[in-house]
């Protein structure tokens, strides 16, 4: 056999032989068994629009199959859904019926050709007049086509996953659909979509380790994008109004059911714009994606109701200042704060004393305390400028700077803020990030010089925000982890 079969002989399974000896039958009989085209008339999809009476040439992997003496009954199945059809001895012959009973399993790909009518039962099917077998096989589908169940495997055989079940085909097409949404809502808008590289000399733009590789051309390390903020603001001080990217980030830290190593994000940045605009902006596009998406602002995740229609502030400082008991713009070093906390009898010293900055312990501090208890959409506002160094400080009190966080059920679904531009302030703030690195925070920003000097030649006002694809998908398509939301998840 030619197609690669005979690599697969090694797997010595009954059924594996028995499928080999159908696809035997298939080239002996129409001369090649993985055939190269099929014109088809509609997509299932489409012909399950047409009326009873229409001449149609359809194809997808055969999911059921059903034998009524000189009668059977099956099903084939494409991305976007399911169509029954029936084929009869009388109307395609006594030799074809008997082949495709003999050499077709459940798994294959068919063509068929014939007319729409629907059954007793009220069920749209195809009357075959005529079909061809296209590709053979080898394999059964999971578990009689009863879906997968074991996570691992899920995972590792998503294109399984995807056959078999119903529910992670609705919430992969979902999400697709929603970043094409997306993209309508920014260029509506007037951004403009521009791509920023991913492999970088300096992976800066947020708090987090990066993933480093050598350049054997260069003959240096180059460290994979964490964030594309800064040469989008690079890009809007070139004179680029309003910029967009969807993008491909990384960053090597834990994982869980909200955190991927590999994920996707959507920037954007709009000269001119404060953070009240972006706020408002960014709950714009959130009820836009939810009406495209799901056609309501009522839904539920994971047994919660999420109500879209309206949204809450909370001042992140005074929320942090009520738990701790005094005011954290006050704090201007870790251990200060760290002994507050061991002392209060709140955390042992064994849980903090990894934690080398400031900003890495009132993070913590909030993630173990605050966030969880966040569950309706809710804008957190207000915080200390310590916390992201890229961020413009309140003209009213410097050690606060106008930034903003949309949580939902606990999860941060963005971070936005008005930008910081003072190329005198950016570089005092990496100065203070290379030391909380020298302290030893992994996490803490990279300073990027280039960028202050960008940022020198002038910026305009800017407001800019960066949101998660997965997180957001997996909360509008009510799927518990980020990885159900994406196609082909990182596996060990």
């Amino acid at each position: 056999m030619s197609d690669n079969a005979n690599n697969t002989t090694t797997l010595s399974t009954n059924e594996l032989q028995a499928r080999l000896q159908k696809a035997e039958n298939i080239r002996a009989r129409d001369g090649v068994v993985w055939k190269d085209k099929y014109e088809r008339t509609h997509t299932i999809a489409a012909a399950r629009e047409l009326p009873d009476g229409t001449h149609v040439r359809l194809a997808g992997r055969v999911t059921a199959l059903r034998w009524l003496g000189k009668l059977m009954f099956g099903r084939i199945y494409d991305i976007n859904g399911e169509i029954q059809f029936s084929m009869s001895r009388e109307e395609i012959g006594e030799e074809d019926y008997k082949f495709m009973k003999s050499n077709v399993d459940m798994g294959d790909f068919i063509g068929v050709d014939g007319e729409l009518y629907h059954t007793t039962a009220g069920e749209l099917t195809v009357r075959v007049k005529h079909y061809d077998i296209l590709a053979k096989a080898l394999r059964p589908l999971p578990e009689k086509f009863h879906g997968l169940t074991d996570m691992e495997t899920k995972y590792r055989q998503r294109y399984l996953d995807i056959i078999s079940n119903p529910e992670t085909r609705r919430a992969l097409l979902g999400r697709f659909q929603m970043t094409q949404y997306w993209r309508d809502f920014m260029n509506e808008h007037g951004f403009l979509e521009i791509e920023t590289p991913i492999m970088q000399n300096i992976a800066s733009g947020a708090a987090a380790r990066p993933f480093t590789t050598h350049h054997n051309a260069l003959n240096t390390d180059f460290q994979l994008r964490i964030s594309p903020e800064l040469f989008l603001k690079e890009a809007i001080g070139a004179g680029f109004d309003r910029v967009y990217e969807v993008a491909k980030d990384f960053r090597n830290e834990g994982m869980d059911a909200m955190h991927l190593q590999e994920f996707t994000m959507v920037e954007w940045y709009a000269a001119y714009w404060d953070f009240h605009k972006n706020i408002q902006f960014t709950w714009d596009l959130i009820q836009y994606l939810l009406q495209k998406c799901r056609g309501t602002l009522q839904i539920e995740y994971q047994g919660t109701k999420l109500d879209f229609s309206k949204y809450e502030m909370i001042d992140y400082t005074a929320k942090m200042n009520e738990f701790f008991g005094c005011n954290i713009l006050d704090f201007e070093n870790v251990d200060e704060l760290r002994n507050k906390l061991v002392s209060a009898g709140m955390f042992p010293e064994s849980e903090l004393e990894d934690l080398k900055s400031l900003p890495a312990l009132v993070d913590y501090v909030y993630k173990r305390k605050i966030r969880d208890s966040i569950v309706n959409p809710t804008f957190l506002y207000n915080y200390p400028a310590y916390m992201v160094p890229l961020a413009r400080r309140n003209d009213d009190d410097e050690r606060r700077i106008d930034m903003y966080q949309l949580l939902v059920c606990g999860a941060e679904l963005c971070k936005g803020y008005s930008e910081l531009v003072n190329p005198i302030q950016q570089l005092a703030a990496f100065e203070e990030q290379a030391k909380n690195i020298a302290d030893g925070d992994e996490e803490a920003f990279n300073p990027d010089n280039d960028f202050v000097r960008a940022m020198e030649h002038g910026f305009p006002p800017i407001s800019g925000v960066g949101m998660g694809v997965d997180r957001l998908a997996s909360i509008i398509f009510d799927q518990p982890t980020l990885r159900d939301v994406v196609l082909f998840p990182i596996m060990k």
